[in-house]
């Protein structure tokens, strides 16, 4: 599969749901380079930014849009076996991608958000006004405050181990239908886990953003 938006930078998706323009500012400063999925194109028009490319089927970007874009800035992907999130993962590369307006709207767009977080391989955070969410994946290394919430979503079934955190999660066997780990939280200096898959969604406050960036950025 073509990819469409290649960099070396993060990057910033646009999506087509409810967010504060503050979320796109922040991503934006960290991943300068705009794409936008779908009818995320409207809403980066309407605050005055031009996104590089728009990826999706195109079912709500709407005419005026488009037409303000032009046609080399606009890639339809007509299949409907993925979402347009996907379709957009599947089609840039970067070492980050930074999500604005993929939570908060609609309750089944957030599941296929989280769905697709743990289903591609890119380091993608998704951002909203008070949370960070992103994929654990095998493990990784996190620099957070004292008392900084972390808490553990699993995707399926998964185990792991922990150094760091106020409850330790070795010995627990964690699944969608099971135990999960709401509200845990840093004890002060480095977090450190490790899982034996990947499946792991993690979310920790905003304030916590360039902390699991970098993490994450270092893999």
């Amino acid at each position: 599969m073509a990819v469409i938006v290649d960099a070396e930078a993060p990057i910033t998706l646009l999506g087509g749901g409810a967010f504060d323009p503050a979320d796109l500012a922040a991503a934006l400063a960290r991943g300068p380079r705009l794409v936008a999925v779908d009818g995320g194109a409207d809403a980066a028009l309407a605050l005055g930014h031009r996104p590089e490319a728009v990826i999706g089927d195109f079912d709500s970007v709407s005419s005026a849009a488009q037409a303000a874009l032009g046609p080399h800035r606009l890639h339809r992907v007509d299949e409907q076996e993925s979402t347009d999130f996907e379709k957009c993962l599947a089609r840039v590369s970067a070492p980050l991608v930074i999500g604005v307006g993929f939570l908060g709207a609609r309750a089944d767009h957030s599941l296929a958000a989280f769905n697709a977080l743990v289903r591609w391989p890119h380091p993608c955070i998704l951002l909203t006004a008070w949370d960070v969410v992103f994929h654990a994946g095998r493990g990784l290394r996190l620099d957070l405050a004292a008392g900084t919430r972390l808490s553990l979503f699993p995707m399926r079934p998964v185990t792991g181990v922990s150094e760091g955190l106020h409850w330790p999660i070795e010995g627990l066997h964690f699944a969608p239908d099971g135990r999960i780990g709401t509200s845990n939280r840093a004890c002060g200096g480095p977090v450190r886990l490790s899982f034996d898959g990947p499946g792991m969604l993690a979310i920790t406050p905003r304030a916590a953003l360039d902390a699991v960036a970098a993490a994450l950025m270092a893999g």
